[in-house]
């Protein structure tokens, strides 16, 4: 079967709050998936997750920590749109690029997912150490349940942007806002 999906988790895991997005994918993948779905850890290797994105999806979903004002812990979804229009960062380090470059990098090299979605914590700490914030460790149930329902529609309509803190909903500003971690 041709995997379809492909939901990556990214972050340091040496720097707190970072590792949400490699904390989520490990519980993604500890349980069952629909047929087609493929669940990455790729850490702090945002240019290697370029290149496997470069093999066509149809369904991306990015899982990381940004910091976007909300309160920690905030789950928020966002769709991206336009990557023709991205700019690649003029500086590569392959061991941090932020969700903006990584879809920039893509655009650069003629990639082109299908619809991309990106699956953001607030974070509370990244500072040097490991293990998550209370906060964002007690988001990581919302986040799970985020993707599934995400997968479940298999890329079908979704809000461009909502958030979840503690279970509940909330509208955003709209689709395609780019953010840096």
């Amino acid at each position: 079967m041709t995997e379809r999906i492909l939901v990556a988790g990214v972050g340091n895991v040496f720097l707190g709050d970072d590792a949400f997005g490699v904390e989520v994918v490990r519980l993604l993948a500890e349980r069952p998936q629909p047929p087609g779905v493929r669940i990455r850890d790729f850490g702090i290797r945002g240019v290697h997750l370029v290149y496997e994105l470069l093999n066509g999806f149809d369904l991306f979903v990015l899982v990381d920590a940004a910091p976007r004002g909300e309160a920690p812990g905030t789950v928020t979804v966002l769709e991206v749109d336009d990557l023709d229009g991205a700019d690649a960062p003029p500086v590569m380090d392959a061991h941090s690029l932020t969700p903006d470059a990584i879809f920039g990098l893509l655009s650069s090299l003629g990639g082109q997912p299908g619809r991309s979605l990106v699956v953001a914590c607030e974070p509370a700490e990244v500072d040097p150490g490991m293990g998550l914030s209370d906060p964002v460790r007690e988001a990581l149930p919302h986040a799970v349940r985020t993707v599934e329902e995400i997968l479940a529609k298999e890329g079908g309509a979704q809000d461009a942007e909502q958030a979840d803190q503690g279970g509940g909903h909330r509208g955003g500003a709209g689709s395609g806002d780019r953010f840096t971690a």
